[in-house]
């Protein structure tokens, strides 16, 4: 039982921190994505448009992916930023293109179109699921 009290004694700090610099690096990069986007997302879900809402949960769980594999494999708080930093930027790049060559359905999101926002959210999920699995090697 000591071995445990001490393990935890040790062991929690480190994963509090780490889980604080996560959550951090996560929603430092909504806050850029939601910059970057061609449109007010978070607007448009404050005003009931379902397509920017299914668009932005999935942007935050393409986001979360890679963060939580970074964060998975690193071994401190260096690696996690390091990774996770690499993780957001490459994401976010891409988040770019997508948006660049897949010009028409910013526009069909904002005008509510449900079937324009699960597939932006299935192709940036499926960018991040390659971009998790790179980092976690």
């Amino acid at each position: 039982m000591d071995a445990m009290m001490a393990s935890l004694g040790s062991g929690l700090p480190v994963l509090i921190l780490h889980f604080a610099v996560t959550l951090t690096m996560l929603i430092a990069g909504v806050v850029i994505y939601e910059w970057i986007t061609p449109y007010p997302e978070l607007k448009l879900v404050r005003e009931g448009n379902t397509a920017a809402a299914i668009a932005l949960s999935g942007a935050i769980l393409s986001l979360a992916i890679p963060l939580a594999f970074s964060m998975a494999v690193s071994v401190s708080v260096l690696d996690i930023l390091v990774w996770g930093g690499v993780t957001i930027i490459i994401l976010l790049v891409v988040y770019r293109v997508i948006d660049f060559l897949l010009k028409d359905l910013p526009a069909r999101i904002v005008d509510g179109e449900i079937g324009a926002a699960i597939l932006l959210s299935a192709v940036k999920l499926s960018v991040a699921a390659i971009t998790a699995a790179a980092v976690s090697g």
